[in-house]
């Protein structure tokens, strides 16, 4: 599916959809709980569904309602388990330490990019420690075994997340668990949501020491928190001359992409972002920038590992719009320009996607987004909020 957006100023208010980062976690706990759990998260999203259906093939049970899951906790965890990850590198790399910390013998299906994304260092840790995992189809990854409990050693520059799925396995395990950073933890802000939300349920996961005892506790009726890396597409639109504002934001919230309120406001000067911390803001923030005054963004690496490699994505992206931008291994620079419009192909990535839509509302030509579909990842419900607020559109069948 294809998308010709008509240049238009975006007008109204926005309520943040629930952060599907925080939705990963809390779910995950609740599915281990000692009693059921309420979990407030009205809207959902393909990896989110994909961590609930994951669950489910664990014994646990996720009943969707108009308010949110009602997760009833595995009573009876099965020896050998299939779990669909679709094309969510959350649900993966925090349900195979999950699984290893259970002993099931597991085999996930991955769609998409996902079965090229990195798995290490997790994988040798994980063998290491007393799992194997092997690679029976190229989409698919088998794990078996049962990992200890003990010291794991990970390189804090790869991925924050193989850091969540080892304290949630540690949560699981008996005995105590320590986790040590190798190197420079970077998204450190996405480990302290992971150490939230075992908090709620009971668990100590300061200084990434577990001490583990299954279940845990339920954290009874819980709501999911705004997300501000999906707001933050709005929040641009706004800082990019549309009438926009966005409710249900939390100003305290350790979601890292909290950073974008901040970083929207310093763009009239050209300034230089680190996106260590907040890799999923790269591609808005470099569409604001080039409307703005542009920007140099350092610490960029681990963009080339996501649902595309976002550095290409995001320079292809400007160009066809009619900017420009480069990249050194590291780095990430953006020139001010002004958008003539163009055709932008979003790579099945759906930051790139919704990030050529908000480019749209300053644009003096028509975009064309191809691919829009891929929204579905994060947030399905983004085109018709961006038609409510006045965006101008029309969809094609390829």
């Amino acid at each position: 599916m294809d998308i010709t957006i008509t240049p238009t100023k975006l007008r109204g208010t926005v309520q943040a959809i629930p952060s599907k980062s925080q939705a990963h976690r809390l779910l995950i706990c609740a599915a281990f709980a000692d009693k059921p759990t309420a979990l407030i998260c009205p809207d959902t999203n393909r990896d989110i569904e994909a961590t609930a259906e994951c669950l489910c093939s664990l014994g646990a049970r996720t009943e969707r309602t108009p308010e949110g899951y009602n997760v009833t906790p595995a009573m009876q965890i099965p020896t050998v388990a299939t779990l669909n990850c679709c094309e969510s590198g959350s649900t993966l790399r925090f349900m195979l330490p999950v699984v290893g910390a259970l002993g099931v013998d597991a085999t996930f299906r991955m769609e998409g990019r996902l079965p090229y994304r990195p798995l290490s260092p997790l994988q040798e840790e994980m063998t290491r420690m007393g799992c194997t995992l092997t690679r029976p189809t190229e989409h698919t990854l088998r794990c078996t075994g049962k990992l200890k409990n003990g010291e794991y050693t990970v390189d804090g520059g790869v991925s924050s997340q193989f850091i969540t799925g080892l304290l949630l396995a540690g949560a699981l395990m008996d005995g105590q668990s320590t986790i040590r950073i190798a190197g420079k933890l970077e998204s450190k802000p996405y480990v302290d949501m992971t150490k939230d939300a075992m908090a709620l349920c009971g668990v100590n996961a300061e200084n990434l020491c577990v001490s583990g005892s299954r279940p845990l506790r339920s954290p009874g009726t819980v709501q999911v928190e705004g997300d501000w890396s999906n707001g933050a597409f709005f929040l641009a639109a706004a800082a990019m001359g549309s009438c926009v504002s966005v409710t249900g934001l939390s100003e305290i919230s350790s979601q890292g992409d909290r950073a974008a309120a901040a970083l929207l406001t310093q763009l009239d000067t050209p300034i230089t972002i680190d996106a260590a911390d907040i890799p999923d803001l790269v591609p808005i923030l470099a569409v604001t920038a080039a409307a703005r005054q542009g920007a140099v963004f350092t610490n960029i690496r681990r963009l080339r590992l996501k649902e595309s490699d976002r550095v290409a994505s995001v320079i292809a992206m400007l160009k066809a719009l009619g900017g420009c931008a480069e990249a050194t291994e590291d780095t990430l620079t953006v020139y001010p320009c002004t958008f003539t419009g163009g055709t932008v192909d979003a790579c099945g990535d759906h930051r790139i996607a919704m990030s050529a839509a908000i480019a749209a509302t300053a644009a003096t030509g028509p975009v064309t987004v191809l691919g829009c579909e891929c929204v579905s990842k994060s947030y399905p419900g983004f085109w018709e909020e961006y038609k409510r607020l006045g965006g101008q559109y029309e969809q094609h069948i390829r």
